[in-house]
Parts: structure tokens; sequence; C-alpha cells
């Protein structure tokens, strides 16, 4: 069995923040999905690939040493799962996002997915400090018969410290396209520390958790999105779900990520064997 071919690229320049990089690449060889190629620049990283379901599955942790990311970072994820290929991506642990002291930090996640391959995106929660400039984007294009599965959680302030969000911003930004280059859905926003927004009914009601679940490929069947609705979310969180033809979307919001986080794991678990044919199973590193 080869080994994933791994580079580190040229270290950045110091003194700006972090410019750092991840370029991981899948494919798929008599029915084993593998890393087939792994390059990083800076602290951004993976160790070594699991095969917890068996050899259908590749899965990887994204390693982000520092443990959080700075004002002045910038961090960038390429995937690339070739046909067939099945990708599973997780974090060791929530992503913190420290102060900026004037200084914005960006993390663009980049992913091209060949014809019938999958990627599920199953980062832990990310945590925006009070202070924080931050700004989070999703470029993701779908080949013909390939699929997408994302759940991203984010919590404004550090909750149990008993901290709000009264300055700073977050920005996010998500687009997903066809082999084409036609969007199939896109969304961006923000949400500014202190702003009355965040306690409006439109906003976040005054919660401090939100996230979603995006799941899109060929097309999106009508059980898939009532197999979301029919979830009753736990205690302080409210939730919705929409579809488009080939995109479907739900959005939750609480008065904390591990509940928000909960609810959207709850739908993952109805929809993975529908979507993608196989059993939810939690990650063991979430358990840790």
């Amino acid at each position: 069995m080869r080994r994933a071919e791994t580079h580190e690229l040229q270290p950045p320049a110091t003194g700006q923040g972090w410019d750092a990089q991840l370029h991981l690449g899948f494919d798929a060889l008599d029915g084993r999905s593998r890393l087939r190629r792994a390059r990083h620049q800076g602290p951004l990283r993976v160790q070594r690939s699991f095969h917890p379901e068996g050899p259908g599955v590749c899965q990887v942790l994204v390693l982000h040493p520092p443990g959080g990311i700075a004002g002045g970072d910038r961090l960038t994820i390429t995937l690339d799962s070739g046909p067939g290929a099945f990708a599973q991506l997780s974090t060791p642990g929530a992503g913190k996002w420290y102060r900026a002291a004037g200084r914005p930090a960006r993390q663009d996640l980049q992913a091209t997915l060949a014809e019938g391959s999958v990627i599920e995106w199953l980062p832990q929660e990310s945590i925006v400090f009070d202070g924080a400039e931050a700004t989070m984007h999703n470029r993701i294009r779908l080949a013909d018969g390939a699929c997408w599965l994302g759940l991203e959680v984010t919590v404004l302030g550090r909750q149990a410290r008993g901290e709000h969000f009264t300055q700073g911003r977050v920005q996010l930004g998500s687009r997903i396209d066809d082999a084409a280059g036609r969007p199939l859905w896109f969304e961006q926003g923000g949400w500014t520390g202190g702003d009355p927004g965040l306690a409006r009914p439109a906003g976040l009601h005054g919660q401090p958790a939100f996230g979603s679940l995006v799941l899109a490929g060929p097309a999106i069947a009508a059980d898939w999105l009532a197999a979301c609705r029919s979830l009753r979310p736990p205690p302080g969180v409210e939730a919705g779900a929409t579809a488009l033809p080939r995109v479907l979307l739900l959005r939750a919001r609480g008065a904390s990520a591990a509940a928000v986080r909960a609810h959207l794991l709850a739908a993952w678990a109805r929809l993975r064997p529908l979507a993608l044919g196989r059993e939810a199973l939690p990650l063991r590193i979430w358990q840790t």
C-alpha cells in the first residue's frame, strides 16, 4: 500500500501572521479511498488517514497546532476528491478565533469533487472571541454525481467564561457550483459585535450559537427534507430546514454550541444513510 505523497511548501514571511495552506488530494483504487497527496505550509497539516468504516471511506483530521487563529492569520484548505473517492474530514477540537488587535483573520475552504465522489466536512465548532475579526468562506464545486455534506457551528464569545460578543466582526460566506461553474447555492452575511440585530428574531434572537448542515448532490429527495423537519430540536434550540433542487439546508441557533451541534448531528445521522448509503458513525475524536 502506497503512502500519501507529503510535501512542505515554502514557509511564509514572519511578523504578519500565518499564511497557512493545506492541500489534500483523495482518490479511489479497487474500492479503497485514499489520501493520495498532502502538501502544507505553516501550521496546518494532517498526520495520517484512517479507515474506521472500512476501505471505502478515508477519514482525516485537520490539525492546527497553535490551537487558535490570531489576527493577521490566513488559512487556506484545498480539497480535491477523485472519481468515486469518499473523504471524511474533521478537527480534533474546537477552532478558536482570538481577539484581532486590529488585524483581521481569514479561513478559506475550497473543495473540488470529481464524478461520483463524496466529501464530508464535519469540523468541531468555531469559537469567535470577543473582539475577533473573523472571515470564513467555503467554495465548493461538484461534478456530476458528486455529493458534499458539510456541518459547521459557530459560537460568539467564550460561553464558559460568560463572555459576550460586544466588539469585532464575523463574516461568513458559502458557494456551491455545478461542474460548469453555475451556482447551485450562495449566501454571505455577518455579525458585528454589539449589533442590536443579534437580539432580533430575524437575527440570532439573542442566542450566541448558530450552525448549518448543507447537503448538495445530484438531487434532493423529498423524504430527506421530511427527515430533517421531523426532528425535534433540544430545549433552547430553534431550527428550520429548506430544500432547493440540488441543495438541502438545515439551520439552527441556540444557547450553546453543544446543543446546536447535537441537533445538526441528529440530522446528519438521518441523512447519511439516505443520501450516502452509509450508517452515521460518530467519530471517535468527538468523544475525547
